[in-house]
């Protein structure tokens, strides 16, 4: 089984921080792209940010628009982290993570993925 599991979600007011997890098992994530992504309800998913085998993070448009995000990786626990510095009231949402099918987010197209975990969810505190 190659599965995906975020955690690390939960009640946040606006401004506040918080880091997600997302443990792979089933697979070892060390070569591949891994991707962050967010959906809020009735909204179309949005890619935040990709990181790279190596380390190599790329920020999406969403990243700005909903906070400032830190995408990091531990292949030792076979685990990639997003931090969340500062959110941005837009809502509660869903956070995702994803395998890419390639080493690299730069490739041509854009990165691709494959393996997604079922998300850990992000209520926000109004």
């Amino acid at each position: 089984q190659l599965q995906l599991a975020e955690s690390g979600g939960g009640l946040v007011q606006p401004g506040g921080s918080l880091r997600l997890s997302c443990a792979a098992s089933g697979f070892t994530l060390a070569d591949s792209a891994m991707g962050w992504f967010r959906q809020a309800p009735g909204k179309e998913r949005e890619a935040i940010g990709c990181i790279s085998d190596s380390g190599i993070t790329t920020d999406y448009e969403a990243s700005s628009a909903h906070g400032r995000f830190t995408i990091s990786r531990d292949n030792a626990k076979n685990t990639v982290y997003m931090q969340i510095h500062s959110l941005k009231f837009q809502g509660p949402a869903v956070y995702y993570c994803a395998r890419g099918v390639f080493r690299r987010c730069d490739t041509a197209g854009g990165p691709r993925f494959g393996t997604w975990g079922r998300g850990t969810q992000v209520p926000v505190s109004s």
